[in-house]
């Protein structure tokens, strides 16, 4: 298995890669062009020893994936809304365009964000006390965390049925298969790539549903606590601050084990732990077609610093675009 730890993430008609040293994005165009983005990026993590301890990773590494995605999502939205719109109006100014795409994106990634507190955080405590489940608290957690889960699996399944998230889901079985074959120490082609598999247990994913389990058992224990030192079990508002004020702690173990989970696969415990993630996925991923798994062996092999001479010129090409 290769030393360099390498993720992933599928996007609008592309992959994102992310290697120790750089992002790529590849994106492929109506007319059949690879475009590539590469940014240079080393993490907070390797910069700082303090950032790199134990629980703090997990918290710093999950906020910048989370800032490079929705950075990421919004390029190959940029590049399928550009072509949409020279198609339709090509002598349309470009700074009214790029400042409305902007503005645009901007306020979509606010209301997602938004509307996923509400939905995933805010409405199964909501459930949870609607029941009359107030003073126990591990019943309280237990259902709430339920109620996550079934609301985030019938989520992707929704999404799954979406025209256009088929093929995402495509592209992030594209990512997945790449990076089983790069972690196999296999040469980066379309064929290599085609015997493996869409699921890979490290994939954000298995991550959501570690953090959903193991945020019964840390919420549990805060309510016993909370009830124990006032007499009263918390009220909603106030049990909404206090797990969302624990949030990071459980992202930052979610995110230990989840590592745990990609290193020790030969470990039988390990391996039912990680089913459940891997089970989601065969929602989540779909099997690529072979241009889309080039498609993400071009960003794979750009985050490596690998790419061959033609790839780096649609990476400059893409570098271009993105800055006009």
């Amino acid at each position: 298995m290769a030393d360099i730890h390498v993720g992933g993430q599928a996007v609008i008609e592309g992959v994102m890669m992310r290697s120790p040293h750089r992002v790529s994005t590849a994106v492929r165009k109506a007319d059949g062009e690879i475009v590539v983005r590469n940014r240079d990026y080393i993490s907070f993590v390797h910069r700082y020893k303090l950032l790199g301890l134990p629980l703090i990773r997990g918290l710093v590494s999950f906020v910048e994936m989370l800032v490079i995605s929705i950075g990421t999502l919004n390029y190959s939205a940029e590049v399928a809304m550009k072509e949409e719109e020279e198609k339709s109006n090509p002598k349309k100014e470009k700074k009214s365009s790029d400042f409305l795409r902007s503005a645009y994106l901007a306020l979509t990634a606010i209301f997602a964000m938004a509307l996923g507190i509400g939905i995933f955080f805010f409405l199964p405590l909501w459930f949870s006390e609607f029941l009359g489940v107030k003073r126990e608290a591990l019943t309280f957690n237990l259902i709430a965390g339920l109620v996550r889960v079934f609301l985030f699996v019938v989520y992707v399944w929704a999404l799954s049925r979406i025209g256009e998230f088929k093929r995402i889901f495509q592209y992030h079985g594209a990512e997945h298969k790449s990076i089983y074959t790069f972690e196999a120490g296999k040469e980066l082609t379309v064929d290599n790539v085609k015997g493996f598999s869409t699921r890979h247990p490290r994939c954000g994913t298995s991550f959501i549903l570690i953090v959903v389990v193991f945020a019964i058992l840390v919420y549990s224990l805060s309510d016993t606590i909370y009830y124990l030192a006032t007499g009263v079990p918390p009220t909603l508002p106030k049990r909404f601050l206090l797990h969302f004020s624990l949030l990071p702690f459980v992202a930052g173990v979610g995110y230990e084990l989840l590592r745990a989970s990609g290193r020790r696969q030969r470990s039988k415990v390990i391996r039912f732990l990680s089913t459940p993630g891997l089970w989601i996925q065969s929602i989540t991923t779909n099997e690529p077609t072979p241009d889309q798994m080039e498609v993400a062996l071009v960003a794979l092999k750009n985050a490596l610093n690998t790419a061959e001479k033609s790839e780096e010129t649609s990476s400059a090409s893409a570098n271009k675009e993105s800055s006009n």
